[in-house]
């Protein structure tokens, strides 16, 4: 599949999504494919995740799932809940949603295991796959630098995208970012790359570069809002996502940078754990339940059509 993407569609998607969300209650969807974007407001109103029962286990994928996973009978996932629409929580403030908990609840399903989603901050889930969690999955970005403390399996593209106030009134260019105040979420590929540009600047002899580093993609978002920030970068589909809930406070600057592949985690050189998450990963693909849900959340755009174990998408 395509996996170049204009912005604007993101933001179209996203848009889409922030408007159903607006009168959200708790419930769940009826599973059908045009669930975010058909019907009326009765409809809109129960976009809390793709229902991902009918999903029958596969016993041949599940038997190659290590001890340590299943002798609790669930599958533990650690997820920075901040980062819409991929992971984020729902109005009652604690039930992880987004296209990347269906996955994984989708997943679970498979391996004919509970779902047991859990809100972490971004840079601790690596560190915790294999002891504290099963596996991560929080929009992670496969680079050659994480591939050297644990393993991927791909499940989505996405790109990199800048925001800024609209009618960008401090005339940001992305081109020379010297002298400017850049807000990233912490640990993520973006905060690498704005600190590298930084980096830059000083070496340049020109004007400081500030990178501001949050835990939370909403503290990120709020930074440019509030004027704290020039401007932030983020995953494509989250900063369309961010900028459509700002009620026009933000606009995107540019377009899609660096579309690479993003990642479940599983701890390094579990090649059992390997086979067993992109086998049901594909299966997903295969059966059309992975198209389902990134279309039920407006991203579909971001849809591969092959799981990978291990492949490098960015420096």
């Amino acid at each position: 599949m395509e996996a170049k993407k204009s912005l604007k569609t993101v933001a179209a998607c996203a848009l889409s999504v922030a408007m159903l969300f607006a009168g959200a209650a708790c419930g769940t969807s009826d599973g059908s494919d045009d669930a975010a974007s058909s019907d009326s407001g009765s409809k809109a109103s129960e976009l809390t995740g793709y229902d991902v029962s009918s999903v029958q286990k596969d016993d041949d994928i599940a038997k190659l799932l290590p001890d340590y996973v299943t002798k609790d009978g669930k599958l533990t996932i650690g997820m920075d809940t901040s980062y819409a629409p991929a992971e984020f929580l729902a109005e009652d403030g604690k039930t992880p949603v987004g296209f990347d908990v269906d996955i994984a609840k989708a997943l679970a399903q498979v391996f004919g295991l509970e779902a047991d989603p859990e809100t972490a901050n971004f840079d601790s889930i690596i560190p915790s796959v294999g002891s504290k969690y099963d596996i991560g999955i929080s929009s992670f970005t496969v680079t050659k630098e994480r591939l050297e403390a644990v393993d991927f399996v791909s499940h989505f593209d996405a790109g990199s995208a800048w925001a800024v106030k609209k009618g960008n009134p401090n005339k940001i260019d992305t081109s020379d970012l010297c002298g400017k105040k850049v807000a990233v979420q912490t640990a993520t590929m973006q905060e690498t790359e704005a600190n590298k540009i930084a980096k830059q600047c000083e070496a340049d002899g020109k004007d400081k570069l500030e990178v501001i580093s949050s835990k939370l993609q909403t503290d990120v978002t709020t930074n440019v809002v509030t004027g704290k920030a020039d401007v932030f970068y983020a995953d494509s589909p989250v900063a369309g996502y961010a900028i459509a809930q700002t009620d026009g406070q933000l606009e995107m600057l540019g377009k899609v940078e660096g579309v690479a592949p993003e990642g479940i985690v599983i701890k390094k050189g579990d090649s059992q754990m390997d086979e067993a998450v992109q086998k049901a990963v594909q299966k997903l693909i295969d059966d059309g339940t992975y198209l389902k849900i990134l279309k039920y959340w407006g991203v579909e755009d971001g849809a591969i059509e092959t799981s990978e174990i291990n492949t490098p998408g960015a420096e």
